[in-house]
């Protein structure tokens, strides 16, 4: 199965949130599937791809030229597409990938997150979006999303909405069951 992770790039977070790149990075390996990243070093990216590639998974970058130019393209990918843009990367790697999963991450992870969203909610794609609700990082936007729903901008009976786990065992024995 191909997994789209995206995740923080950011070196200076906490080492728990770095060691979850290595834990989901292996099982992935372990499991005999391939990861779809965004092809960047740093933070969350390079510890789940190093770990992944480490496991054995294949691994596959999505890069744009701003972030290539900025010295910052990784060199652990067996495949590595070279992508105009931001929108574009997001685009490929939703639609090269099986299922999602987002770990936490910042202002990039979020709109890949929305992305994968609303793009199947409008019923580009049906794959499952995983969200990685580590020791609650999440849970201002599960928030967030109740608040929308209160006031009817987000239907009761969503059609497609992200899946919130709390841990990695979690995680993984969603995916494994799909």
């Amino acid at each position: 199965m191909k997994v789209a992770v995206y995740c923080s790039a950011k070196d200076s977070i906490p080492e728990e949130y770095l060691a979850l790149g290595d834990a989901l990075g292996t099982w992935l390996g372990e499991q005999g599937h391939t990861l779809v990243y965004g092809g960047a070093t740093g933070g969350l990216m390079s510890r789940t791809s190093n770990a992944a590639k480490a496991a054995g998974a294949t691994v596959i970058g999505i890069i744009p030229p701003r972030i290539k130019a900025a010295g910052r393209k990784a060199d652990n990918c067996d495949e590595l597409y070279m992508v105009q843009n931001m929108s574009q990367r997001k685009q490929i790697m939703r639609d090269m990938s099986d299922i999602i999963v987002c770990l936490p991450g910042s202002y990039g992870t979020l709109d890949e997150m929305m992305d994968a969203t609303s793009s199947a909610i409008v019923g580009e794609h049906r794959k499952p979006t995983f969200v990685l609700n580590y020791k609650g990082f999440y849970e201002p936007l599960k928030q967030q999303i109740a608040l929308m729903q209160s006031l009817h901008f987000i239907p009761e009976q969503e059609a497609y909405k992200p899946i919130f786990v709390e841990t990695l065992e979690e995680l993984y024995t969603q995916i494994s069951n799909l």
